[in-house]
This record gives C-alpha cells, sequence and structure tokens, in this order.
C-alpha cells in the first residue's frame, strides 16, 4: 500500500481567460490511497483519489479542481508470456494510461483531478525494443458536474457508457532508424447524447506518428510528432445542428543538446501549431482528446489558457538537473493564433471578424522541483508570465487587464 498527499497555492493576476475574473486564487488538496496484490503474473489494484479545491478561483470551480472520493483505478492485471522475448500484460477494469508522448491519451499530473478510463488494455513488449499499447476503453466522466456541489466538494461517483468510447492503439520500435525512435498510432473517439446531456456528437478518427532521439550529455537530440483528425462533428450541442466532416492537424517538434557539465544543462528550441476552425463547411479544429499540456505548453490549474488547439507556438527552453534531488527548467513561447476568427487555443477569446489580428502574445514559464526528503516530501513552484499580444487586448470578449501573472507552490508528501 502507499499514499500521497499533494497540498497546492495558487493564484493568478490578470487572467486571460475569456468570462473569468480578474484576479483569483484557490488552495488544493489532493489525496490518493493506492493497494496492490501482486500473486505470480496475476496483480489486483484499487487507487482512491480525492480531490478538493477552497477559495475563489476567479471563475466557476470545475471537475479540473473536484473529484472528491473517487474510486479513479480498480482494475486486475495478468502478464501472458506470448513468446520467446514477447510478453503482454492485459488490464481490465478501471485504470490511468499514459502512452506514447502524452499528447492524446494521459492521466494528467499537474491538474489537480485525473483522467480514468474503464475497459480493455493490453501492453505489449517485443524483442529489439518493440512496444505496443492497443485499449478499447470508456473515458470515465467525472462528477459532480454542477457548479453547487462542486462549490462544496461535494461526491458523487464518476461514470462511464458507452455515449463516450476511445479505441485504438500506439506502436513504437526503438532504434528503427538508428538511434531514432519511430512510432505509429490511431485513436478513435465516438461520443453521442445523453439524457439531459447534449453533446457535438464527436466521431473522431486520430491518426499520427512520432521520431524521437532521447537525450544524452554531449549529443544532439529531436522529437518531432504529427497528427491528422478527419471524421465528423455537430456544429454545435443543439439536437437539429448541422453534421460537419473533420479536418484538423497539430504538429511538435524540437531539438536540444545537453552540454556535458555537472548540471546536465539541456537547451532547445520547439514549435507546436494546432489548427483552428475557420468559417466553411467544415470543423478544423484540432481535439487534443485527453492528452496533457504541461510539458509542451504550460500549466493548466486555474492558468488554463494555452493548450492543444488553435495555437501557433515558437520558444526555447533550459533545463537542469544540479543533483538527484533538483531539477528546473525555463522557457520562453511567442504566441498566435493558427486562426484568427476562431477561439485562442482553451482561453475562449475570440474575434469571428478577425480584426483583432493573429498575435496572442509573449509567456515566460518556470518550473522548480526540490525533494526535500528523497523519495518522501517533495516541493514545487511553478510560474508563469504572459504579456498579452494585440489578439488578447482587442478581441470582443478578451478580459483586459494587462500582462497575465500566474504562480503554484505544491508540497507532495508519499508515504
Amino acid at each position: 500500500m502507499s499514499a500521497t498527499v499533494r497540498l497546492r497555492y495558487e493564484a493568478i493576476d490578470a487572467s486571460p481567460v475569456a468570462g473569468s475574473d480578474s484576479s483569483g486564487a484557490l488552495f488544493n488538496v489532493r489525496s490518493t490511497l493506492l493497494a496492490r496484490y501482486q500473486s505470480g503474473p496475476v496483480a489486483l489494484v484499487g487507487e482512491l483519489w480525492d480531490s478538493r479545491a477552497y477559495g475563489d478561483a476567479g471563475r466557476p470551480i470545475t471537475t479540473g479542481e473536484v473529484n472528491a472520493a473517487e474510486l479513479v483505478q480498480a482494475y486486475a492485471a495478468v502478464a501472458l508470456p506470448l513468446a520467446p522475448g514477447v510478453k503482454a500484460v492485459v488490464r481490465g477494469g478501471r485504470f490511468m494510461l499514459n502512452i506514447g508522448s502524452r499528447r492524446l491519451v494521459a492521466a494528467d499530473d499537474y491538474r489537480n483531478t485525473t483522467n480514468g478510463y474503464t475497459g480493455v488494455e493490453a501492453e505489449l513488449t517485443g524483442k529489439a525494443g518493440l512496444h505496443a499499447n492497443l485499449l478499447y476503453v470508456l473515458p470515465q466522466q467525472r462528477r459532480p458536474d454542477d457548479a453547487a456541489t462542486l462549490d462544496r466538494n461535494g461526491v458523487a461517483p464518476d461514470r462511464e457508457g458507452f455515449d463516450l468510447v476511445l479505441w485504438g492503439g500506439t506502436v513504437a520500435q526503438a532504434h528503427a532508424i538508428g538511434p531514432v525512435m519511430v512510432e505509429a498510432s490511431f485513436y478513435h473517439l465516438g461520443e453521442r447524447d445523453m439524457p439531459g446531456r447534449p453533446t457535438r456528437n464527436r466521431s473522431l478518427n486520430t491518426y499520427g506518428g512520432r521520431l524521437l532521439r532521447d537525450p544524452a550529455k554531449g549529443r544532439v537530440d529531436a522529437e518531432v510528432e504529427g497528427f491528422y483528425q478527419s471524421g465528423r462533428v455537430r456544429a454545435s450541442t443543439a439536437p437539429a445542428a448541422a453534421v460537419l466532416p473533420v479536418s484538423a492537424w497539430f504538429v511538435h517538434g524540437d531539438v536540444g543538446y545537453t552540454l556535458a557539465g555537472a548540471w546536465k544543462p539541456r537547451l532547445s528550441v520547439e514549435v507546436d501549431r494546432a489548427s483552428g476552425d475557420r468559417p466553411g463547411g467544415s470543423y478544423g479544429r484540432f481535439d487534443t482528446l485527453f492528452g496533457m499540456r504541461r510539458a509542451d505548453l504550460a500549466p493548466s490549474g486555474i492558468y488554463n489558457a494555452v493548450g492543444r488547439a488553435n495555437i501557433a507556438a515558437a520558444g526555447a527552453r533550459a533545463e537542469v538537473t544540479p543533483s538527484a534531488r533538483v531539477d528546473a527548467f525555463a522557457s520562453y513561447h511567442a504566441l498566435w493564433l493558427a486562426e484568427r476568427r476562431d477561439a485562442f487555443s482553451t482561453t475562449g477569446v475570440r474575434d469571428a471578424s478577425g480584426q483583432a489580428g493573429a498575435f496572442a502574445g509573449h509567456q515566460l514559464d518556470a518550473r522548480l522541483r526540490w525533494w526535500v526528503r528523497p523519495g518522501r516530501l517533495r516541493f514545487e513552484a511553478d510560474g508563469v508570465v504572459l504579456a498579452k499580444g494585440s489578439f488578447l487586448e482587442a478581441a470582443p470578449n478578451a478580459p483586459g487587464g494587462g500582462t497575465t501573472l500566474y504562480g503554484s507552490l505544491n508540497l507532495m508528501a508519499s508515504f
């Protein structure tokens, strides 16, 4: 058995998110309790998550902050030898997933709540670095989701059902092209209305691939990943809304170099572009499904402004690991809209005329982590400065308020 408790205080000033107050602060408490029983090739696992929030975030509390007393994981797993050098681990039940780059399927760690999935997953490991994940799952829909119950940290069981289904897989081969790993992915998301909860009836096919050379001292590393999305989606949640064909895409690229110093400094340049929607008879806004954002773009939490949708970003990053107990990074990104008539990323800020321009601003992001007591107590500090560009100042529903400042202090204990 093991457990964790994470305490977080986060605050924001001049939030760039449409409909939010200029400032807000939130105290988050996230507790987990994990029980695991192993007998030969069979494992039984259960994990309880309790995520609560207190304070005034400057916007309504959501299921991103609160999901109290939820059994996020409850599954059985069995390890199966399939052939010499080839094995599979099959899980059935409720579980968390982190697959590949985690840009499509992830268990979000920075956010106060996480993503869970109910179904079946097979993880295969073969000779010479072959690895695959295949799944058919019903993503957990966090409950409660009404404002009044969330404000008082109310408890209700999450639900899953065939109104929201995700299936597909990722296959990777290490050293497929010299030192470069090659990865291919396909996922289908199927969604339909449920009683009292209209949706956009998404039916999305996401195809993609990744090339990766891992960082190492004294050499160049690189990563390129891209996805294309097709399918159909309703123009709105109204039952009679038009059904539109989907054509959307995303690409990430970075090139870095790790110096040979004791602090293992790594310097890199990186670009991200996710398509936005434009007027016409198709839908072009990329949907990142259940992907994380922290590693590439910015924190979620009450900042929650920069994600993998209608964005073009270019920047640089510096990372250091002075010791086994300390690591840090700082990054800079210039931010634009990929499509100036769509809402910018996850801010909800939009100018349907396109007259507000395409430049969203300059973002500085930094993080410091320190194991106060190795393996037991870790401190983390995060900070973001967003100097708003012309779009976030001039768009009709831009909240204004000048430069955005966000910070969080975190302390996590492990038992």
